[in-house]
């Protein structure tokens, strides 16, 4: 039971498996607390995080990617963590070096990312993102979704998490970029293994297997990248690859090609929506009230439904900054070059910004205000479209199907180890067809 901010380990798996408490103990007790473990504050309050999303001159991304955490990044207080993680330094320079001999070593994405060079690259991003091209995937998004259901409807039964959640992200990414169908469970092992390590909480010998998958990617596209050089196409891919980005005065290097790909597309633009459609259907099972309300008017709850979704659940639990000055906050001394973890799943379950925050409520108002998809500069790029992949999958739920329920015995709501990410591993579900 975690009754203070010295209980708090966000490694135990207990922790894990359910955060909430944590941050509830650290919202009141220790807004501004330093995790003796990997050494970065951790930020838990709404205002605070937004305010420092906004001050993005001093909360900056110099850290870099959270998957490729060097020694600036991580500073444990505690000797005992500290030995370990010299440890883990050597260990990331044997990393490098893989990625050196056979592949490309990953450099800083479109998230990590500082003023000036982040907005000149997101301007070649919007274009794919923008609410045309968006309206446009909307008649796939809602075929696609249609055509998984058929796949189980009359079984009365499915694991929601591979048979929905995943595919419907993936499938409609991979649409944006141009890549073969049958090339996608492959892509989808290899993102896997990426978060793994994204996560944390690898062993050496497990970190090594997730660079050794990211280099078979890597492999995989560059003889696209290739290909969309001499002949290139209508598709997002295909202007990644081929665009010139006016301040850089040139297109975009394989390394940067391959960094992209894997953090901001196939990651950012599937893994964490399937982390909210999964976290969606296990609240309506648990909660029959939400799922009736839900039924009798969509048009009107549905939009709700998803926002709140994701506040409560936080696909992305908390992301870094590295401070470029002494800041203060809360009485905690944090000194230049210390690393932030903004944690944005305390954030939208703050009561002093929510009213019952760790409830869905399909009546609030300014239901978008949490900090799910960040805010500011930063605000996700992928958002619009994360709307409409979970509006449709529960929008075709509610269309196909009576009611839900926990399939006896086999779920037992684990959740994936990751220190950055909330994604539930499996959820079995039993339902009646919608006549």
């Amino acid at each position: 039971m975690i009754e203070s901010p010295d209980d708090v380990n966000f490694f135990d798996p207990d922790v894990n498996n359910c955060p909430y408490d944590a941050y509830d103990v650290l919202r009141e007790h220790a807004p501004i607390w330093q995790d003796p473990i990997t050494g970065m504050f951790v930020m838990t309050r709404y205002e605070d995080i937004k305010d420092a999303l906004v001050d993005v001159a001093v909360f900056t991304n110099a850290v870099g990617s959270a998957a490729g955490m060097t020694e600036k990044a991580v500073k444990p207080t505690d000797p005992e963590e500290l030995a370990k993680h010299e440890q883990m330094v050597k260990e990331e320079a044997i990393l490098t070096g893989m990625y050196e001999k056979d592949g490309w070593v990953p450099v800083a994405t479109l998230d990590a990312l500082d003023p000036p060079t982040h907005m000149e690259l997101r301007r070649m991003f919007d274009q794919a993102f923008r609410p045309g091209r968006i309206r446009e995937l909307d008649p796939f998004v809602e075929d696609l979704t249609n055509r998984l259901f058929d796949d189980f409807i009359d079984k009365g039964a499915c694991e929601w998490v591979q048979a929905v959640a995943i595919p419907v992200p993936l499938y409609t990414i991979g649409r944006q970029m141009g890549v073969p169908d049958e090339d996608m469970p492959q892509i989808k092992a290899w993102t896997d293994a990426w978060v793994q390590r994204l996560g944390l909480m690898q062993t050496f010998e497990e970190r090594v297997w997730s660079a050794e998958k990211e280099i078979e990617a890597q492999q995989y596209f560059k003889p696209i990248f290739d290909r969309l050089r001499e002949h290139p196409e209508d598709t997002l891919l295909s202007d990644l690859v081929n665009k010139e980005i006016p301040e850089w005065g040139r297109t975009l290097t394989d390394a940067e090609l391959q960094s992209e790909m894997m953090a901001d597309f196939f990651v950012g633009g599937s893994e964490t929506t399937t982390n909210a459609i999964a976290a969606g259907m296990r609240e309506l099972i648990e909660k029959p009230a939400l799922w009736e309300q839900l039924k009798s008017e969509p048009e009107k709850y549905l939009p709700t439904f998803c926002e709140e979704i994701i506040r409560i659940e936080g696909p992305v639990q908390g992301l870094l900054r590295e401070l470029s000055e002494d800041v203060e906050m809360h009485g905690v001394h944090m000194p230049a070059g210390s690393i932030v973890n903004l944690r944005f799943a305390a954030a939208n379950r703050d009561e002093r910004e929510y009213d019952n925050a760790g409830e869905v409520d399909l009546d609030r108002e300014r239901s978008r205000t949490h900090l799910a998809f960040g805010f500011g500069e930063h605000f996700c790029l992928g958002a619009p479209l994360a709307r409409r992949e979970m509006y449709w999958s529960f929008k075709v739920l509610i269309d196909r199907v009576e009611n839900m329920r926990f399939a006896e015995g086999k779920n037992d709501f684990g959740y994936h180890p990751n220190y950055f990410l909330r994604a539930l591993k499996e959820l079995h579900i039993e339902f009646e067809k919608k006549a």
